[in-house]
């Protein structure tokens, strides 16, 4: 941070903010990131990529924050929420494929799918991908509350066509607010770097040929996180460590149960 000041790079322009995205793509398993200023506004660049406009259908999990589906509005687009299976509390494979067929008998196919990674534990992404694969219907995935989760040792964002990041106060690491979107795809990542700084053209005035935002992250922020990233390790151990005193305190209490990771699952605990 001290060096983000002492070079002046202060705005969303700097080294350590495409060293922050370098570190993040790599950590998480996908070719490249975009570091933004918030998850909600990775999903609503993700939208915006998949070309979702007024009147189409995105399906989304009910059981999440409003970050996850306010993207869906901001483009007018309709929300139809598909409801949680216990072992994960993340969006059940069987109400997705039901919720797919209502839509298709109606005429209108899904134009995406957000998934999210409710408290750090990891959705059952085998069967949810393997049904967005079977209807073509792209996922985004809503990752803010995982880094660091994963499935079978795949990291959490890197399951679905994009994946979402969020480094807001509360997560398990912070830049005081911030966001990532995440891909395979290095030419939406680009897109979402260009549609992130207002759009702005490569002409010598200002040229914006579509609409853009203000959703770049600053350089400074960039370094906050990247020192966050050196402690991450230890952040996801405090948080499982913490997991697990609740549960030695808590046993024995009728009615107090907590969630269990599935085999091959590794929940960052986040929340417990």
């Amino acid at each position: 941070v001290k060096d983000a000041f002492a070079t002046n790079w202060i705005s969303p322009a700097g080294p350590f903010l495409q060293q922050f995205e370098e570190k993040l793509a790599a950590y998480c398993g996908t070719s490249a990131a975009a570091a933004i200023h918030s998850g909600t506004a990775g999903i609503h660049l993700a939208l915006r990529l998949l070309k979702v406009q007024a009147d189409d259908v995105v399906l989304c999990q009910s059981f999440t924050f409003v970050g996850s589906c306010n993207p869906i509005i901001y483009e007018k687009a309709r929300s139809v929420f598909i409801d949680s299976e216990p072992e994960t509390w993340n969006m059940c494979p069987k109400a997705l494929e039901q919720a797919i067929d209502d839509c298709l008998a109606k005429g209108k196919k899904p134009k995406a799918i957000i998934v999210v990674h409710l408290y750090g534990m990891p959705a059952k992404m085998e069967a949810i991908a393997a049904l967005a694969k079977h209807y073509d219907i792209p996922i985004i995935e809503d990752a803010a509350e995982a880094l660091g989760s994963s499935i079978d040792g795949k990291p959490c964002g890197s399951f679905g066509q994009m994946g979402v990041l969020s480094f807001n106060g509360n997560k398990i690491i912070t830049t005081g607010g911030g966001g990532a979107l995440l891909s395979n795809t290095s030419e939406w990542v680009e897109e979402a770097r260009f549609l992130a700084t207002q759009a702005k053209g490569p002409a010598p005035h200002y040229q914006h040929s579509t609409v853009g935002y203000n959703y770049r992250l600053s350089n400074v922020a960039a370094a906050i996180g990247l020192g966050q990233l050196e402690v991450l390790k230890d952040r996801i151990a405090a948080r499982r460590a913490n997991h697990e005193f609740y549960r030695t305190l808590l046993a024995g209490i009728p009615g107090v149960h907590f969630l269990d990771e599935p085999e091959g699952y590794f929940s960052n605990r986040w929340l417990s």
